[in-house]
């Protein structure tokens, strides 16, 4: 992929997220805001704020990228000819969105069928965006533009590692979660997507989850992998089609934390 193309499709990623930003915080912290449930067995919240800032979004790829395809956890798929998939989360941790919490984020991914090659996790409301992709990860900010590095390796029972749900995943998946759990030195839980744009920015070790969508992971793997870090599934393999996930600081934190996923 040329400097040119590249270029242009990091002007369209940020375009995306200014649009979703306003959009996403008209309805955040309001006394009118409605959660619809997706689910039968169980609270998967959807909210106006979800379905207008995915719009806001597919409507502006109309204008700038027509010829490539969509993917949005709330309108489902739209061909393309191109080969570039955008995949779109417009609010990721909308349970944190509609209690008020500022770890929600607006996920933007774009890539092709080997995975994303720019992402950009963005919190409106804190005003941070984590960007990377091209060579380049970086966080703008309220105190300005700075590079995202991940941390340096250390050993597993000094590792910070963070997760979504503590009942994560399948009773088999908590069983594996744990065991690494309890070999660090801190775990903390409710992040969603802020967890990994905190482990590209050095703040932390690990993020392991389980029964993630593309949506999900596109974006935080193009930024975390810019930044130093790597992200896979609880195998050592591609995630970018979701599963479960893996995301390390960096190779080493990442084979103590493999080793004590794998079965048996």
């Amino acid at each position: 992929m040329d400097h040119e193309t590249q270029a242009g499709l990091i002007r369209v990623a940020h375009l995306l997220a200014d649009a979703a930003r306003p959009v996403t915080l008209a309805h955040f912290r309001t006394a009118s805001l409605i959660a619809d449930n997706k689910a039968a067995a169980h609270f998967d919240p959807v909210t106006i704020a979800d379905r207008a800032a995915e719009r806001a979004m597919r409507d502006l790829l109309a204008q700038e990228r027509p010829d490539d395809a969509i993917f949005g956890e709330e309108y489902g798929h739209s061909s393309g000819t191109s080969g570039l998939t955008w995949v779109l989360d417009p609010i990721d941790g909308t349970r944190g969105y509609i209690s008020g919490t500022p770890t929600w984020g607006v996920l933007i991914a774009v890539g092709d069928a080997d995975g994303p090659v720019y992402g950009i996790i963005d919190q409106p409301y804190i005003g941070e965006r984590f960007a990377g992709g091209f060579g380049q990860a970086s966080l703008t900010g309220p105190m300005g533009i700075a590079p995202l590095a991940t941390r340096a390796a250390r050993p597993l029972d000094q590792a910070i590692l963070l997760s979504t749900f503590p009942e994560i995943g399948t009773p088999t998946e908590r069983q594996a979660f744990e065991a690494v759990a309890q070999q660090v030195r801190l775990t903390r839980y409710g992040m969603d997507c802020y967890g990994y744009a905190l482990l590209a920015a050095g703040q932390v070790d690990l993020v392991i989850e389980a029964g993630l969508n593309a949506y999900d992971v596109q974006a935080p793997i193009a930024v975390i992998k810019a930044a130093g870090g790597i992200v896979t599934d609880w195998s050592g393999g591609p995630v970018h089609e979701g599963g479960q996930v893996l995301a390390a600081a960096n190779r080493q934190v990442h084979a103590a934390a493999l080793e004590l996923l794998q079965p048996g």
